[in-house]
């Protein structure tokens, strides 16, 4: 299977949402996904886009993709933020998710950052053991926070 991987465009939005569901539904959270197609349009590829994408595709489909942006760090300077890495159900243990995790390191070395963060859900044994592969620092220490406006 020949599986392609590049930068997202604005087209690819619909898709892309439609695999956010997907990895919410996964997570057991769907009601969570409350972002509209215009605004996940316009955030990715308006006036000042706040993320970046690497999708990976077949000749029908996109079936994964690598949302990111860039952070920033009083102590480690800029770095990228890894917000969701997904390969779709059915494509998933054919070496799309590594494809689109290697890019992105590659992604971070060519923009001289030192560092990629992301979190995992505890639960999630399949990721955790992907990401283990990369000799990953998992982190017990910070707590995460959220407040909802």
């Amino acid at each position: 299977m020949n599986i392609n991987i590049r930068r997202a465009v604005k087209e690819d939005c619909p898709r892309l949402l439609e695999l956010v569901n997907e990895l919410a539904e996964y997570e057991n959270a769907p009601q969570e996904v409350t972002v509209t197609l215009d605004h996940f349009m316009e955030s990715g590829f308006g006036k000042d886009p706040v993320w970046r994408s690497f999708v990976a595709e077949t000749e029908y489909n996109i079936v994964g993709f690598a949302l990111y942006y860039i952070r920033y760090s009083t102590w480690k300077g800029q770095a990228i933020y890894l917000e969701d890495l997904l390969v779709t159900q059915n494509m998933r243990g054919k070496g799309i998710g590594k494809l689109l995790f290697d890019r992105l390191i590659e992604e971070a070395k060519e923009k001289k950052f030192n560092r990629i963060t992301w979190q995992v859900l505890e639960w999630n044994k399949p990721a955790i053991n992907f990401y283990k592969k990369y000799n990953t620092k998992f982190d017990s220490e910070w707590v995460n926070c959220a407040l909802d406006i």
